[in-house]
């Protein structure tokens, strides 16, 4: 197994504090053993390439990088290299549907049918009851992953909305987790309607232009337009060969779920942001709503190399909510054919990571639970530095 890097003392910590100006990349080092649990962990699971990046206050830290875009081909993955970000994707959704309920286009509340009048459960009052909240907070109520065979089939929504006219939901909507795609993606139409505009223009006018996110796009068109772009991978021959295949186009069918491209250093510039840096772009009063724990996720309690971190685990709007002890992680994963993605963040200790896949592998989830378990390991101290008229409080 990789070896456990190393800790830094919260004097180390403090110190180095001190000496720094708030936000600075320097104010806490990255421990160099985290690379190198980066690339042993890809070296033990045999994953052809991988990025990551760590961001600090308002810079990036640090990036790394490791492998190949495409098995048989040498051609290196490097900061710039763009994969896709499967149901990341959501996080985006949530955070311009946040943009356009504060400019009053949308309301949380709003029925969705009132953007898909066609738009039917099994029960007329079970479909009134469905509001925009609920798809975006994934507290629908209907069965979990509903029709993602049918996306994986390469279905368009067209055919596949109909089938939810046969399902009653489990539960009141917005009171239980049960995590979509298809029905996530419906936000798009509502995006759509309030803006007069397609929504993958909307989102790259809205935020990733602003955001400085060059790379990042929506789409399979886009994604095979690039060309650093990362190659999907699957294992054959049980387990030990990995062998590219073709960029499947079924979950670009549902662009709010899963249908953004980017590289490590966009989104770490997106955790930037969702931390709080970019308020010219981002106010706190839009990512607030994104950050609320709705639904618990019993489920992710024991979910793989997590069960030993977490004490609770919610979703939000968009986002995941981990708790570890007191301190609350916002993080999201991502998964189809031949990528895994993960983004996480902690705002009290200003600290976020993204990874990077061009595998299906669980050591995506060793690299972050390895990353986040030495994290908050240490001591969180709080220092008051004056910066003028307001003082801040510097959480690390």
């Amino acid at each position: 197994m990789p070896r456990p890097f190393s800790t830094i003392s919260a004097l180390a910590v403090v110190a180095l504090l001190l000496l720094t100006a708030p936000g600075s990349a320097c104010a806490q080092a990255v421990p160099e053993s985290f690379d190198q649990h980066f690339r042993e962990t890809l070296t033990e699971h045999g994953v052809p390439g991988g990025a990551y990046a760590i961001v600090r206050g308002g810079q990036i830290e640090k990036v790394g990088t490791f492998g190949v875009r495409r098995v048989g081909d040498p051609a290196p993955v490097t900061a710039d290299t763009v994969f896709r970000t499967a149901s990341v994707s959501k996080t985006f959704a949530a955070q311009l549907t946040s943009l356009l309920v504060a400019e009053n286009r949308l309301r949380w509340e709003d029925p969705i049918t009132d953007y898909l009048p066609e738009f039917r459960l099994k029960n007329l009052v079970d479909t009134h009851q469905l509001q925009l909240q609920h798809l975006v907070g994934q507290s629908t109520g209907v069965v979990s992953n509903a029709y993602d065979n049918l996306l994986n089939a390469n279905q368009p929504l067209e055919r596949i909305l109909p089938q939810f006219a046969q399902l009653e939901p489990l539960c009141q909507p917005g009171t239980c987790y049960t995590y979509q795609n298809v029905l996530f993606a419906l936000v798009g139409p509502a995006i759509e309607q309030s803006t007069g505009q397609r929504y993958e223009d909307v989102l790259a006018a809205r935020l990733f232009q602003p955001l400085g996110m060059r790379k990042t796009s929506t789409g399979r068109e886009a994604f095979l337009a690039e060309p650093n772009r990362a190659a999907p991978h699957v294992r054959r021959a049980r387990g030990t060969i990995w062998t590219p295949v073709e960029v499947a186009e079924s979950y670009y069918l549902v662009p709010p779920a899963a249908g953004v491209n980017a590289n490590v250093l966009d989104l770490a510039r997106w955790l930037i942001a969702q931390l709080g840096y970019r308020p010219d772009v981002l106010s706190p009063a839009v990512i607030q709503p994104l950050k609320e724990k709705r639904v618990r996720t019993l489920r992710d309690l024991r979910r793989g190399s997590w069960r030993d971190l977490l004490s609770d685990a919610h979703y939000g709007l968009g986002w995941r909510i981990y708790s570890v002890g007191e301190e609350d992680l916002f993080l999201h994963s991502g998964w189809v054919r031949g990528f895994v993605a993960d983004i996480s963040y902690s705002r009290d200790r200003k600290t976020g990571l993204v990874v990077l896949l061009n595998g299906e592998s669980r050591a995506l989830s060793e690299i972050t639970t390895g990353f986040w378990g030495e994290e908050l390991s240490r001591p969180l101290p709080r220092l008051m530095i004056d910066s003028g008229p307001d003082s801040v409080e510097l959480t690390r």
